[in-house]
C-alpha cells in the first residue's frame, strides 16, 4: 500500500532552441517544454528559471510517464478510488470522504485554480497507457528550500516498481530543477511498501511523527524519511 500524506500544439510564440545535442521546443507559458534525464544544460538552465508548475508531462520510461492534474483526470481518479476503497482506505484518510465524483473534482480544482506560487504540484501516474496513481509535491518552502513528496497506487499497479520510479523522478525535478535542499516523504508507520520507497532511493529515518495524521477516527503515526541534495547528489540516480 502505497500512500499519499496528503506532444502539445506549436503556439505561434514557440520557439526551438537548439543546443549541442539537444533540442526543446519553448512557448512562453512553457507547456510545451519536455525534459527528460538527457537534457542538457541550456534545458535545464531554461526549465529552472520558470519553475516547476511548467511540466506538463515528465516521461519516466517505455512504459510510464506522469502527466500534470487537470480537470480531465478526474473521471479516472475517482473510478480508481472507487474501484480499490478497501485497498486504499487502510493508509489514505480521503478516501471515506470521496463518495462521488463531484468530490474528486472539487480536489482537483482545490489544486490547479491556486495560484502558480503557492500550488501544490500533483501529477497523474500512467503505465501502459492506464491510470495507475498519483504523485505530487506538497508543502512547498522556498524560503527554506525544501518540500515533501506524496503517492499512491492501486492495487494492481504495486509490485511493479512504478512508484519507486515515480517518486525519482520527483527527486530528480526537486532537486536538479528547483534547486530544494530537502525533500521529505512521511508514511503511516506499519505501511511497509510505502516506507520501502524512500528507503530504496536513499532517504533516512529522521523518527517518529507520533499522531501525525487523523485517520478513521483516530490518530496514526507517520515515519519521517529525509534526503538532502548532498547526498542526492552522491549517487546521481
Amino acid at each position: 500500500m502505497l500512500c499519499l500524506n496528503t506532444i502539445h500544439k506549436i503556439t505561434p510564440e514557440a520557439k526551438i532552441i537548439n543546443r549541442s545535442h539537444c533540442d526543446i521546443l519553448f512557448c512562453g507559458s512553457l507547456r510545451n517544454l519536455m525534459l527528460n534525464e538527457n537534457s542538457c544544460f541550456c534545458c535545464i538552465l531554461a526549465y529552472s528559471n520558470f519553475g516547476a508548475q511548467a511540466m506538463e508531462k515528465l516521461t519516466i520510461d517505455d512504459y510510464s510517464f506522469l502527466e500534470r492534474l487537470k480537470l480531465s483526470h478526474v473521471e479516472a481518479i475517482f473510478n480508481a478510488i472507487d474501484q480499490n476503497r478497501k485497498f486504499l482506505r487502510k493508509w489514505l484518510p480521503f478516501v471515506d470522504f470521496t463518495q462521488k465524483i463531484t468530490d474528486t473534482e472539487r480536489f482537483v480544482r482545490s489544486i490547479i485554480e491556486k495560484v502558480s506560487s503557492n500550488r501544490d504540484e500533483v501529477y497523474v501516474i500512467w503505465y501502459k497507457h492506464e491510470f495507475a496513481g498519483l504523485i505530487g509535491f506538497k508543502d512547498i518552502d522556498r524560503i527554506n528550500d525544501k518540500i515533501e513528496i506524496g503517492y499512491w497506487l492501486i492495487e494492481k499497479m504495486t509490485g511493479k516498481g512504478i512508484a519507486t520510479a515515480a517518486a525519482r523522478k520527483m527527486v530528480n525535478l526537486a532537486f536538479r530543477n528547483m534547486d530544494m535542499n530537502r525533500i521529505v516523504i512521511r508514511c503511516g508507520v506499519g505501511n511497509d511498501k510505502s516506507s520501502a520507497i524512500p528507503r530504496r532511493l536513499g532517504f533516512s529515518l529522521e523518527g517518529i511523527e507520533r499522531n501525525g495524521e487523523r485517520h478513521n477516527h483516530t490518530y496514526i503515526d507517520l515515519e519521517v524519511f529525509s534526503l538532502l541534495k548532498q547526498e542526492w547528489a552522491m549517487t546521481l540516480f
